[in-house]
């Protein structure tokens, strides 16, 4: 793809595709006997969910939120607005969040507590990215599959003004 906008590669397709593998083995191991609902981020976490999926041997529902947060283009403003809620009751249920990437926290922070509130049996968090150096709250996601540098990340659901979710890598914005 000839497009100035992506940058260097910052998570090739090879790796994500072990790693997301990877990730589904240690769900299914630590969720044996039970069942679970994935929660997904919207809307970038839906490559994601789908592919970490397919590696997970558990029983598994999937349900959705999508949350806004973004005050500028590219910065949290750590107000967040539920735009989609979920379709089930999650209340004495194992839950996971599948987030594609935890920036400062902030909405992650806020998505939890709201969560919480609603007494699932356990609820963690599974992130295919993080930027540590970014995050502004105490948050410990149980999985993480990759740290990345402080770049605007796109690519594998991943987008800048919903351009470029489609890339089977995950590359840096060119600003």
């Amino acid at each position: 793809m000839d497009d100035p906008a992506i940058g260097e590669t910052l998570v090739a397709k090879e790796d994500l595709q072990r790693r997301v593998g990877e990730l589904g083995r240690e769900v299914s191991r630590d969720y044996a006997g039970r069942e679970l609902v994935m929660v997904g981020v919207l809307k970038g976490a839906v490559l994601f969910l789908a592919d970490l999926m397919r590696h997970i041997d558990v029983p598994c529902e999937i349900d959705f939120m999508a949350v806004s947060s973004y005050g500028s283009q590219t910065d949290s403003s750590g107000v967040v607005r539920i735009l989609k809620d979920l379709d089930a009751s999650i209340e004495n249920r194992h839950v996971l969040i599948v987030e594609d990437i935890i920036d400062s926290g902030l909405t992650l922070h806020y998505l939890m507590r709201n969560l919480r509130a609603r007494n699932p049996a356990s609820l963690e968090v599974c992130a295919l990215l993080t930027k540590p150096e970014r995050l502004r709250v105490d948050l410990s996601p149980r999985y993480i599959g990759f740290e990345i540098p402080n770049r605007f990340a796109i690519g594998y659901g991943l987008d800048h003004a919903q351009r470029h979710r489609n890339l089977d890598f995950v590359a840096a914005l060119v600003e």
